[in-house]
């Protein structure tokens, strides 16, 4: 039994130092993902921003928990005790978007939360050139602080699993 647990352990990175590391290369894609998400912003068009982030945002998901195995397919192949341990760590850590496959109204759902942030920058679009300009700095931040919220739920759940698994080991 113990060699199927450690066969499941390929999902998940191993160690904190790949956790770390997969962490690291998580917060340069949210970066690199809420550039584009500015640019969007700085088009003067109402409403192609809210779509583009709708889009560019469920893709981040996907990836982040994809990088640290925490897909919905990759915990569905867990042991029932690890996917259990996932889940559970998951809703302590506020990552309600772990292991969850990634659809429009939960997307919709978490951008909402930050609604105050995205009026403002809807009406940031009614003032030109300035308002563009505050339109794209303000939907750099919100898609970033979401972005990294994302993958320190995640890299708090593969800790969590981590522990278990050492724990589990001893």
């Amino acid at each position: 039994m113990a060699g199927n647990i450690e066969s499941e352990w390929v999902l998940v990175p191993g160690s904190a130092r790949d956790i770390a590391a997969v962490r690291e290369r998580c917060r340069r894609l949210v970066r690199r993902r809420a550039v584009w998400s500015a640019g969007m912003a700085a088009v003067p068009i109402p409403g192609v921003d809210v779509v583009s982030d709708l889009r560019l945002f469920a893709l981040l998901i996907e990836d982040v928990n994809q990088e640290f195995g925490l897909s919905a397919d990759q915990i569905a192949r867990l042991q029932p005790q690890w996917r259990m341990l996932a889940y559970e760590a998951a809703m302590g850590a506020g990552g309600m978007l772990v292991g969850k496959i990634v659809t429009r109204d939960l997307v919709t759902a978490l951008l909402r939360r930050s609604g105050g942030k995205l009026l403002a920058r809807q009406a940031g679009k009614l003032v030109p050139i300035a308002g563009q300009l505050a339109s794209a700095a303000i939907g750099f931040a919100v898609f970033r602080q979401l972005g990294y919220q994302h993958v320190e739920a995640c890299a708090e759940v593969a800790q969590q699993l981590l522990a278990g698994r050492m724990a589990a080991a001893n």
